[in-house]
């Protein structure tokens, strides 16, 4: 593997520029890619941008790039993204800094930025080894989320395809479930919790029988029968979908896709589930209702002052096996259960050896 230092001039870098959906982001005469299929979308704030017009105008130094060589002579951008595009957007008249577009500027202020030498290390080697040292160098940076790593693992059409439905500013996936997802499209959360749905969360695996694939419309396809299911099925409001937000919906889909889901009684159940003091955890409303399984609850456990009260009032007796144990050895159980109507209160807890609470809670 080769890694050479070359500076390369604003105006040259800048020449050619363009974005869009037909031929993504490309610069230095076309030749340069800036946004391959594992980069993320733009992120950077007004004030990270402006920083970086701030440190071509003063004629300081700007953190080094790193570009990739292709097979076909042609570059990628390995580390410098955000940076490369602040300054394109800049010259091609995007925005303006100091309340001054490019165009703007005085002859020798543009000349000056045109001017500007960026230091840029240029590799060329194997995909693996071009791999291996942007996952090295980016730890010194802004570390790319494990989506990101897997884009540029993977990557290939179905990737490009993919991040078409689910990684873009407004995209489809965006507008369709941002009620039901966490984190953000552009950091490849959405894309990361569609394919983890579709394959049980074997990411990497479905990422790999599918590289190759000529369109993701298979995901999508899924992804959207997901989201109708829940509409469907649960008729959320406003309110409601703020407790929605990370459910793992699309294994609760395979699950029960098939099944009558009576939404009335859902209705009468979620309305009790969400007074309920006990249950402390409301985003596991809707799986316990589907599974009947407490621990999406996480229902609230006795205080450890509760604990010792019952523990001394029962002598350090166990009421099931009648043996005596330390209060190290023995756990907090409801009399009456939860889903019984019983409360988690001090007249509610007993104190069972491990043994006979597992036995309890294994019924």
């Amino acid at each position: 593997m080769e890694i050479k230092l070359t500076q390369i001039k604003v105006r040259d870098l800048t020449r050619g520029y363009e974005d869009n959906a037909e031929n993504g982001v490309r610069a230095f005469g076309g030749r340069l890619d800036v946004r391959p299929p594992y980069q993320r979308e733009f992120v950077y704030k007004e004030k990270q941008r402006d920083a970086v017009i701030d440190t071509l105008t003063h004629g300081f130094p700007l953190n080094v790039m790193y570009w990739a060589v292709r097979d076909d002579g042609t570059y990628e951008i390995i580390d410098g993204q955000q940076r490369t595009i602040s300054i394109c957007q800049y010259v091609n008249g995007d925005f303006a800094y100091m309340f001054r577009y490019f165009h703007n500027l005085k002859e020798d202020e543009q000349k000056q930025i045109l001017d500007y030498e960026l230091n840029v290390y240029i590799c060329s080697g194997t995909d693996s080894e071009k791999l291996k040292w942007f996952k090295t160098i980016n730890i010194a940076g802004e570390e790319l989320t494990e989506q990101e790593l897997r884009n540029a693992v993977y990557a290939g059409s179905w990737v490009s395809d993919a991040k078409r439905y689910f990684s873009k500013p407004g995209c489809v996936a965006t507008k369709i479930a941002s009620d039901y997802l966490t984190g953000s499209a552009i950091r490849q959360d959405y894309l990361e919790t569609a394919i983890s749905w579709i394959s049980d969360g074997n990411i990497e695996v479905y990422m790999s029988n599918h590289q190759h694939d000529a369109n993701a419309a298979p995901l999508w396809q899924f992804f959207q029968s997901v989201v109708t299911w829940v509409e469907s099925s649960f008729q959320p409001n406003k309110e409601r979908k703020k407790i929605m937000k990370g459910v793992d919906w699309g294994a609760l889909y395979k699950e029960f896709k098939d099944s009558v889901i009576d939404t009335k009684a859902v209705d009468e159940e979620f309305k009790k589930l969400i007074l309920d003091d006990d249950v402390t955890k409301k985003t596991g409303i809707y799986p316990f209702i589907l599974t009947r399984k407490e621990k999406f609850l996480s229902i609230r456990a006795f205080s450890d002052a509760q604990k010792l009260a019952a523990y001394e009032n029962q002598l350090g007796i166990c009421p099931h096996c009648h043996e005596h144990f330390d209060l190290s050895q023995m756990e907090a159980d409801h009399i009456t259960p939860w889903h019984e109507g019983g409360r988690t209160v001090a007249e509610n807890c007993q104190m069972l050896c491990r043994e006979c609470n597992r036995r309890k809670s294994g019924k």
